[in-house]
């Protein structure tokens, strides 16, 4: 069976979890993890991605993700594979780090948000690297420490969770602290990890009991919710496939949105795939990265291979675009 797509938007929640090759290590040390934090920190800050839970375990990771200017898929892309090749060259070992790809939940805010953080944050202790939560606030590969405020992780996006338990930080902490606590006797929580409808109903019960109700719900194996929030982002997915679909079945390639670009901005076709700072061509390759990526679905690593430029790069002339055509009230179709 092929593999199914990701599924993203902006704004997505998701719930990142990746694992070494047969089960290995993929972090052998604490040096392994500070590089692995120092990549992660820098790829945030360049995609604008939020981060709200995280937690580092010696053969594999969590990481409670919301998708910003950049696809999650270009994002973990940059992570795996830059990590990858660091740690091939500093063991002086080749071939795969992580087991087949990673996986990537889609997730629903209003249920789920909370029962990550803890679920994600709990990992150390189930996984017998700390011995319980008073250990797990110290610990630097965990963001736990970082909300209560032991570790300091400025891409972290703390505050976020701890605006959730009161507006006074040290009571929130506490709120938070004892949240986290209720968790530790659930153990793995495969309904957050599962598949399909087994994981948004909340286990095999949840499933007999909807099932006994004759309540059937749509599920998918790459979302976390319940049949309502599967239908709204399948049919978002659906929606932009079938308008990539569209566009390319007008005969819609990169050089047709340059030349859309050309006539939007009165510039020379050759001078949007132009090189250097000036403003006009700085701003027609923004507008063809933006029309190219969000709207006809071209991948933005084929991109920056097109252009000559860097994938952060890319990223960046995407969002500087999206300013450019709404500012001006360009369209890709002139209609």
């Amino acid at each position: 069976m092929p593999r199914q797509s990701r599924i993203d938007t902006p704004g997505a929640l998701h719930h990142i979890m990746a694992r070494g090759i047969e089960g290995g290590n993929i972090f052998r040390n604490d040096d392994d993890k500070e590089h692995f934090l120092e990549r992660l920190e820098k790829i945030l800050k360049e995609t604008e991605t939020s981060c709200y839970a995280w937690a580092l375990i010696p053969n594999h990771f969590h990481l409670l993700l919301r998708t910003g200017t950049t696809p999650i898929t270009t994002v973990m892309r940059r992570l795996l594979t830059g990590y990858a090749q660091w740690y091939n060259r500093r063991y002086r070992r080749q071939g795969h780090l992580f087991q087949n790809r990673y996986k990537s939940i889609l997730c629903q805010e209003d249920k789920y948000f909370l029962e990550l953080v803890r679920y994600i944050h709990l990992n150390p202790i189930r996984a017998g690297l700390v011995k319980d939560l008073d250990i797990l606030g110290s610990y630097r590969y965990c963001g736990h420490s970082v909300v209560m405020g032991k570790v300091k992780h400025e891409w972290q996006a703390s505050n976020a969770v701890l605006v959730m338990f009161g507006e006074k930080l040290s009571s929130a902490r506490r709120v938070y602290k004892t949240f986290v606590k209720n968790g530790i006797t659930e153990g793995k929580r495969y309904d957050l990890t599962g598949g399909g409808l087994l994981r948004s109903a909340g286990g095999w019960e949840g499933v007999k009991a909807l099932r006994d109700e004759k309540v059937y719900q749509r599920n998918d194996e790459r979302i976390l919710g319940d049949g309502d929030f599967v239908s709204r982002i399948l049919s978002s997915a659906e929606d932009k496939m079938k308008k990539e679909y569209a566009l390319r079945s007008l005969g819609m390639d990169l050089n047709s949105v340059a030349a859309r670009v050309s006539e939007a901005l009165d510039i020379k076709v050759k001078d949007v795939w132009g090189k250097g700072k000036y403003k006009r061509i700085v701003e027609a390759r923004s507008l063809l990265c933006y029309w190219a990526v969000r709207e006809l679905g071209v991948s933005m690593s084929s991109l920056a291979k097109k252009l000559g430029i860097s994938i952060p790069s890319v990223s960046n002339s995407v969002t500087r675009g999206k300013m450019i055509a709404e500012k001006n009230g360009f369209n890709l179709l002139k209609y």
